[in-house]
C-alpha cells in the first residue's frame, strides 16, 4: 500500500508560497508565458518518493546535484536523469575541471535559495545563483518534458523542456554534457 501523497495535477501556483524562491519561480513562469502542471506532495526526498510523483505527472523527475570545487569558489547545479549515478570523474572529465564534491547545505541555501531535498535548476532565476554553473545531461535537454521540484520538497512542476531552456533560462549559459 502506498501512503505517499501526490495531489492531482494543478495548473495554478500554490495559494501560499513556502520560500522566496518558490514565489520567484511562479512569477517567472507567468512573466515568461510558461505553461506548467504541478503536484503537491508529501516531502519528496528519496528516488522512491520521486517515482510516485513521476507516475502521477507522467514524466520522470530529474535529479539535480549541487557540487563545488575543493576551494568552494566554483559551484555547479547539475541536472541528470533520476537513475544515473553521479560519477565525479566522469562529470569533471566532461567539463575539464578539477575534482568536485557535494557543497554544504549552507552554500546550497545561500546560492540557490533551497534546502537539501529541493535542489532545482529553477534556482537559476535566484539572483545569488548567478555565478553558479548550470550543467545538464544532453538527453535531458532533448526530452519533450521536464519535471523537477519548484524549490520546495513538497511541490513538483512539469513543463516543456523547450520552455525551460528558451524562456526560463534565457540569457543563462547551460553547459550540455
Amino acid at each position: 500500500m502506498n501512503d505517499f501523497f501526490v495531489s492531482a495535477p494543478l495548473s495554478t501556483p500554490p495559494a501560499k508560497f513556502e520560500t522566496p524562491l518558490q514565489q520567484l519561480v511562479y512569477e517567472t513562469f507567468a512573466s515568461s508565458g510558461i505553461a506548467f502542471e504541478r503536484v503537491d506532495t508529501d516531502p519528496g526526498i528519496t528516488m522512491e518518493d520521486c517515482a510516485h510523483i513521476s507516475a502521477r505527472i507522467g514524466v520522470q523527475i530529474v535529479k539535480t546535484i549541487f557540487v563545488c570545487n575543493r576551494q568552494q569558489t566554483e559551484f555547479y547545479l547539475y541536472v541528470t536523469s533520476h537513475d544515473k549515478p553521479f560519477v565525479t570523474r566522469e562529470f569533471c572529465g566532461a567539463l575539464g575541471i578539477p575534482r568536485v564534491s557535494f557543497a554544504s547545505s549552507d552554500k546550497l541555501w545561500e546560492l540557490t535559495g533551497v534546502h537539501v531535498g529541493a535542489t532545482t535548476i529553477l534556482s537559476a532565476a535566484w539572483p545569488a545563483c548567478a555565478p553558479v554553473h548550470l550543467v545538464m545531461d544532453a538527453p535531458i535537454a532533448s526530452a519533450d518534458w521536464f519535471a523537477c521540484t519548484d524549490g520546495t520538497p513538497t511541490c513538483f512542476v512539469k513543463l516543456k523542456t523547450a520552455d525551460l531552456l528558451e524562456k526560463y533560462l534565457r540569457g543563462k549559459q547551460v553547459t550540455m554534457i
